[in-house]
């Protein structure tokens, strides 16, 4: 399908492994200039190997003012960013009993600020300009309550909630705000995700991977290239009616209506 994003300026956070690699990968696909960011300039020489064209730019986006220069040297270096991607930061998993106010707080500057610190800035700028599109990548936990992922599960949740509101208001502005929940992707956070598990559970980290896989109707985890093919779709003009949602993309694992 063509999607006519040839052109567009993407800037996908987290862009340099798992997910966000593959979402970069993908809308370079279909024609578009990329700027990834990461915490690490050697994460971004490392992603450039199959993105040869794509901009870089560290920066820790936990940090509010690293997160908007970030942006303003994105934009006077290659223009208007039209489509943001973020999939920048993951809440540590952690059994309910360890958890602390610290690891609640932690998770939440892990996973909604990173993202909250580019969507705040970069939607105000899109809604000046009359366009753009914004999705987030919100792992399934903030829909549904896991005991080894409630600290990262209320950041998650929080982020719907913040989609669906900015969505709303940014509208008549000419600007989309999108979710994608994966459940389960072969990537390296869902090895830290079976940890978790086989530890609150006293099976070994084998037999978490098998258990959970055996629950999902598809039999399998996602690929990052999957949930890259809903972003790339997301991010054109053919899924122009979409906005305010958060797709779930879990393999029919959680069988409810959300």
């Amino acid at each position: 399908m063509e999607l006519g994003l040839e052109g567009k300026l993407a800037l996908i956070t987290g862009g340099t492994k798992g997910i966000g690699l593959a979402c970069a990968r993908a809308l370079a696909a279909e024609g578009a200039k990329i700027a990834i960011c990461s915490r690490s300039q050697k994460h971004i020489d490392e992603a450039k190997a199959s993105l040869p064209d794509a901009f870089g730019v560290p920066a820790d986006l936990t940090d509010a003012d690293a997160a908007a220069r970030m942006i303003e040297t994105v934009e006077s270096s290659l223009g208007h960013i039209d489509v943001l991607v973020n999939s920048a930061g993951a809440a540590k998993r952690t059994p309910p009993d360890e958890l602390t106010p610290e690891l609640w707080r932690t998770a939440i500057d892990a996973k909604f600020f990173t993202y909250i610190n580019v969507i705040d800035p970069l939607v105000k700028r899109m809604a000046v300009r009359g366009k753009g599109v914004i999705i987030s990548i919100v792992g399934i936990g903030g829909k549904i309550a896991m005991p080894t992922h409630l600290a990262g599960g209320s950041a998650n949740a929080a982020l719907m909630l913040a989609t669906a509101g900015l969505a709303a208001v940014y509208a008549s502005k000419g600007v989309r705000v999108v979710g994608v929940s994966p459940g389960l992707t072969e990537t390296d956070r869902v090895k830290e995700a079976m940890t978790a598990v086989a530890r609150l559970s006293g099976i070994s980290t084998d037999e978490a991977y098998r258990q959970s896989v055996e629950s999902i109707p598809l039999g399998r985890m996602a690929s990052p290239e999957e949930i890259a093919d809903m972003v790339a779709y997301l991010a054109s003009d053919k899924a122009s009616y979409v906005t305010g949602t958060t797709i779930s993309m879990d393999g029919g694992h959680y069988p409810i209506v959300l």
